[in-house]
């Protein structure tokens, strides 16, 4: 133990770690930058932030306040300690409602702010995309925005009073607002010294020059803005340790009017022109960033999402407007629905067309709205110059443009070419009377060039200034003031450049994974963080954890690391990540190779030989009719432990008579209609046959006729999830050569694929063609996958199912969210009467995860989320309850006692 954390140990009643997990975890934050601390605390109250404060002063360790690490600059990473807000001091002290004000810790997420600001009818007005997990105390740092800031402005806008603290040997709190009470010594004077040069020499103002310190809020004309000027300092003045905080009153019926443009550059245009109608937001995007064809948008290849108060200003907007086409939408889930392709199109321009990827860096640069259209003709033109691409879009009322870029970050020439691309962009900004930063603030990535938006004289005042809030230097050094070089502790650096690297290296840290629910959380990701609050057991950490493996400086032990296997362990393998996640960070697949790695030649634990081998346990378990004495063993209490499983879980019951086998005794009819293969996956064939049974009699009704493969096959499930992916490939080599022997695999004349258990045609799709990619007939007998309501609409789509005119509760499993989809399933529901929302989230038993030693608590605590609730809210007298996974209905039955179905089951109970 060094003598930095003995003294913080005992100094600070919270959380003191200078494990390499905790170092890793911090050492990015959303950009494209990477710092290692020394170590993370995690401060109770104030008098621990002061005494952080102190010892690092003390010792010379500078220090980083952090909130939900979603920067866009590098600001939330640093070489010293990290105080890291969100686990003590993320609360809402007060609020106000006649006032209008609220009192938060600077670690309390925005959503949560909101959530209980809403019932009073008030918001916090600053709400930038990431309010599910961004804190307070964050965007004070940054001085964030966020779509509304076309009506309520900025967070400095809406911050009436701070407490903060100051590093050094006596740490001071200090109490500001508006005037010099609570200043540093010497602020006053060196305002006052250097007041014309704050007249003339600061760029004109707008809502959106985000960039550098706000001195010119602190001119005696401007009220002596104390608190407003703090705000954005990034974290390198002194860190917020309470915040009072201005609510705004919430419209009761905003509208949205969609108006469409022919192109960008006409949307651009226009945005100005719209500010006097009184509009909330006024977003841009164009046709560039959809994906597949959008349902609800006006005619157009670009188009402006306009939030007006009411209808009424919303179709008087339109009529106004010199749109191409136009819809205005009162209904709250309808303007959610066209929201939601706005939210989307930001995701999806982290992956650019044909599989590239973008990065941030310069992706919310402004100029004031008038001169937006102009600005992004030029900016067109330069990517274009550097050959750079990218899908701008925004809060074009603000004249804020995102865009991703895809810079090569990793060889020497990109990067050059990184800088030589920043250098110029800065250039056009400032000649279009804008600023570098609109909204993330500047970071590593941008305080470099500073001086080309404010000048020489202007950028040493800032040094100034930082030096009266911190004479000591300890404040996140390097960021704003005497900044670091933009090219400087790029996070690609240290990585290999195959395998694996480039994977991880995709997760860009927006942590979206780190949101727990409402409106802007995930369905799915990440279960076990959401039920967990802690980092490395989100898909974010979780990928930095890989990072810091690879690059071997933090995490030195490799794929031996303890650290990450400890990470991993609570990952359920939902795949939630692969759809939820805006790059596709795949976990699931991240962490069966790690397991492969980190395993291989040592003895692995039991549970990994018993459930990674189940299919070929079963499978001899049948083959020696023993299944009714392997029933009497799982009953058995003992038997759990014994088989190195947890013993808080009954095993499920054998079938008596495998689903084949009964298949094969009752033999089929002859349908003169399409036909398709039935796989026979392990759940379906030797723990739950009626699932099966059911399916063939629907297929068969509607006209379908079926065939099973000539011989034993498996997807390989049990064998990915564990680890075992030599054996899964020898499985899934096997099973093709099976398959061979059927006529319908290539096409020629059989049909599709039918697989029931979600889990097992989520493993065909993807993990199959994944693990053999030298082989054709893995992408073939990928593509021919269907599921149970695919194949009946592909296959019989004039055939009418039995009306059952009930509501419905329970699960959608979580490969059918994340891989599949579920939008065939959703209309086999309605056709048959079926009414309601079947849960999202995961249902936490995962296949092996819940029988696993140390597992059961965040098992029942995942069920908890939302499956568990959703079920008991249901009408317990005519709700029906479906769950196409096995684990779905294990899970269900084991917990809350209901027997739930497969939607075959129920559909072939009322042929």
């Amino acid at each position: 133990m060094t003598g930095l954390e003995r003294a913080l140990r005992a100094a600070v009643r919270g959380t003191v770690d200078f494990g390499a997990a905790a170092r890793a975890l911090a050492t990015m934050d959303a950009s494209n930058y990477r710092r290692v601390p020394v170590g993370v605390v995690a401060p109770r109250d104030a008098e621990d932030v002061a005494a952080v404060l102190r010892v690092c002063a003390e010792q010379g360790v500078p220090v980083v306040p952090r909130g939900g690490g979603t920067s866009i600059g590098g600001q939330a990473t640093g070489t010293g300690i990290v105080i890291d807000f969100t686990r003590h001091m993320a609360g809402l002290l007060a609020l106000d409602p006649a006032a209008r004000t609220a009192v938060v810790q600077p670690g309390l997420v925005l959503d949560s702010l909101r959530a209980a600001a809403a019932p009073h009818g008030l918001t916090f007005g600053p709400d930038p995309s990431t309010r599910s997990r961004c804190t307070l105390g964050g965007m004070i740092g940054n001085n964030a925005c966020g779509p509304h800031s076309v009506a309520w402005g900025s967070t400095a806008d809406q911050v009436a009073e701070l407490t903060v603290l100051t590093y050094g040997q006596a740490p001071e709190a200090r109490r500001i607002g508006t005037g010099w009470a609570g200043a540093p010594a010497g602020l006053r004077p060196l305002i006052e010294d250097h007041l014309a040069l704050l007249r003339t020499r600061m760029p004109a103002d707008f809502g959106r020059r985000i960039s550098g310190y706000a001195l010119d809020a602190l001119l005696p004309e401007r009220g002596v803005g104390l608190a407003r000027a703090f705000c954005g300092g990034e974290g390198t003045l002194g860190v917020v340790t309470e915040a009072v905080v201005r609510l705004v009153e919430t419209p009761p019926a905003p509208a949205l009017a969609v108006l469409g443009y022919a192109d960008e550059s006409a949307a651009a245009d226009a945005a100005a022109g719209l500010l006097p109608y009184g509009p909330l937001t006024v977003e841009g995007m164009a046709a560039d960033l959809l994906r597949g064809e959008p349902v609800g948008l006006p005619r157009g290849g670009a188009w402006l999402f306009v939030e007006m108060p009411d209808a009424v200003a919303a179709l008087a907007l339109v009529r106004a407007a010199d749109a191409v086409d136009a819809v205005v939408v009162a209904d709250p889930a309808g303007q959610r629905a066209l929201w939601r392709i706005r939210e989307d199109a930001a995701g999806t321009a982290t992956r650019l067309p044909g599989g590239g990827e973008a990065w941030p860096g310069w992706e919310d640069c402004a100029v004031p709205p008038a001169r937006l259209g102009a600005y992004l003709r030029a900016f067109r033109e330069l990517t274009a110059a550097h050959g750079l691409r990218g899908a701008p879009y925004g809060h074009f009322g603000e004249g804020c443009v995102h865009v991703r870029l895809d810079f090569d970050l990793v060889s020497a020439a990109g990067v050059a070419r990184f800088r030589a691309f920043s250098s110029d962009l800065a250039d056009l900004v400032v000649a279009h009377g804008g600023s570098l930063s609109g909204e993330h603030g500047d970071g590593q990535a941008r305080a470099e060039l500073l001086p080309r938006m404010y000048g020489e004289e202007i950028v040493g005042l800032f040094a100034a200034y930082k030096d009266v809030w911190d004479p000591a230097g300890g404040m996140n050094p390097g960021i704003l003031a005497r900044p670091a070089r933009l090219d400087e502790n790029l996070r690609f650096a240290v990585l290999p450049r195959t395998g694996l690297a480039r994977e991880v290296a995709r997760c860009v840290g927006v942590a979206k994974c780190r949101s727990t629910g409402g409106t802007a959380g995930p369905e799915v990701m990440c279960p076990s963080y959401r039920v967990t609050g802690e980092e490395q057991h989100s898909t974010r950490g979780r990928a930095r954890l890989l990072h810091e493996m690879l690059a071997g400086e933090v995490i030195t032990d490799g794929w031996r690391s303890a650290e990450v296997r400890e990470a991993l362990d609570l990952c359920l393998g939902c795949k939630g990540c692969l759809s939820d996640c805006p790059v596709g960070v795949d976990m699931a697949t991240y962490k069966s190779e790690f397991l492969h790695r980190h395993w291989s030649g040592r003895l692995r634990p039991l549970s990994h030989y018993i459930l990674g081998g189940l299919p070929a346990w079963l499978h001899l378990l049948a083959r020696l009719h023993a299944t009714r004495l392997a029933g009497l063993l799982t009953r058995l209490p003992a038997v759990p432990r014994l088989a190195g499983l947890t013993p808080h879980r009954p095993l499920p019951p054998l079938a008596p008579i495998p689903f084949t086998r009964q298949w094969r005794a009752t033999g089929m009819p002859a349908v003169p209609g399409p036909t398709a293969v039935l796989w026979p996956d392990t759940f379906t064939e030797y723990l739950a046959p009626e699932a099966g049974i059911a399916a063939t009699r629907v297929l068969t009704a509607a006209g379908v006729g079926l065939r099973l493969p000539p011989g034993r096959v498996c997807c390989g499930l049990t064998y990915i999830s564990t680890g075992r992916l030599n054996r899964a490939r020898a499985v899934l080599r096997r099973t093709l050569d099976t398959m061979d022997a059927l006529d319908t695999v290539d096409g020629a004349g059989g049909g599709p694929l039918v697989v029931l258990e979600p889990s097992c045609a989520a493993a065909l799709r993807t993990d199959l063609p994944r693990l053999l990619p030298e082989d054709p007939r893995a992408a073939r007998l990928a593509a021919s996958v269907r599921t149970f309501a695919e194949a009946l609409e592909e296959l019989a789509p004039t055939w009418q199912p039995p009306r059952l005119d009930r509501p419905v509760a329970g699960q959608t499993h979580c490969h059918q969210h994340a891989v599949l989809g579920d939008a065939a399933d959703r209309r086999l529901r309605e056709r048959a009467g079926l009414v309601g929302e079947l849960s999202g989230g995961c249902c936490g038993l995962a296949g092996n995860f819940g029988f696993e030693p140390g597992h059961h608590q965040v098992s029942v605590a995942c069920a908890g989320e939302q499956l568990l609730p959703a079920l008991r809210a249901a009408d317990p007298d005519r709700a029906l309850f479906l769950a196409d996974g096995f684990s779905c209905r294990t899970q269900i039955a084991q917990l809350d006692g209901r027997r739930a179905r497969h939607l075959a089951e129920v559909l072939a109970e009322a042929l």
